[in-house]
């Protein structure tokens, strides 16, 4: 058997002879033919879940009594003059829906309406802060 691969003119009784071609079913393109042996996807959403675990998040910051008691009294001022739509810059944690963590976002805008019961800041832009999120507040 091994002399057989070695032949090189194992084919020549077949070389010469007509391409079949089917009377009966029309000839595939080399498009659809290449088609055939295109990749696919054998571990679908695999790439997804690395692009995830890659993705980082920030920890929260844990912020002490004096910065709570800073942006609480922020917070009070801006309830008593929301009619006077003052611009302020509110940093917030948004915490990651996906994985522990989360990112620092800032909001600059005016302060449209103060939900004391939900603990919910409604910015001018449509933006909802959630009040315990907050860590910082400033006037622009």
């Amino acid at each position: 058997m091994s002399g057989y691969y070695k032949d090189e003119h194992r084919y020549d009784d077949i070389m010469d002879l007509p391409h079949h071609q089917s009377k009966e079913r029309t000839h595939m393109s080399l498009h659809d033919r290449a088609a055939q042996f295109a990749p696919f996807a054998a571990l679908a959403g695999h790439e997804e879940a690395i692009e995830e675990t890659a993705r980082l998040t920030d920890e929260k910051i844990m912020l002490d009594e004096t910065a709570i008691e800073q942006i609480n009294e922020k917070l009070y001022d801006i309830s008593q003059h929301l009619s006077e739509k003052r611009n302020v810059s509110i940093t917030y944690f948004r915490p990651d829906t996906q994985k522990c963590g989360g990112a620092y976002l800032t909001d600059v805008g005016t302060v449209k309406k103060m939900d004391e019961v939900e603990k919910v800041i409604l910015m001018d832009s449509g933006m909802k802060i959630a009040m315990e999120q907050i860590i910082e507040i400033e006037e622009v």
